[in-house]
């Protein structure tokens, strides 16, 4: 997937994973009621506030955030977020 957006600083951008359209009992959620997600993969990095202070997440990488973190952007009919990296709370390690 490629994306034509460059992010300047610390800032990441995060395509969010969809939310959970059943919860686990098999009741349908209703868009009203669905919880913003928290969880999203990296697909744009900025270069770091400078030379010493590098990125510690890289394009890829499966990410926790803040619950209102970030700024939503639209590009090519696909939601993203804008965010400081400050903003990530944890990076989730694969199996």
């Amino acid at each position: 997937m490629a994306v034509n957006v460059r992010p300047l600083n610390d800032r990441v951008l995060i395509k969010p994973t969809e939310a959970q359209e059943k919860a686990q009992g098999g009741i349908i959620i209703p868009d009203s009621a669905k919880e913003r997600p928290q969880e999203g993969k990296v697909v744009a990095v900025g270069p770091g506030k400078s030379e010493e202070e590098k990125m510690t997440v890289k394009v890829g990488d499966k990410v926790i955030y803040s619950k209102y973190a970030g700024t939503e952007l639209k590009l090519d009919n696909e939601e993203y977020l804008l965010m400081r990296e400050d903003d990530i709370l944890g990076v989730i390690e694969g199996k």
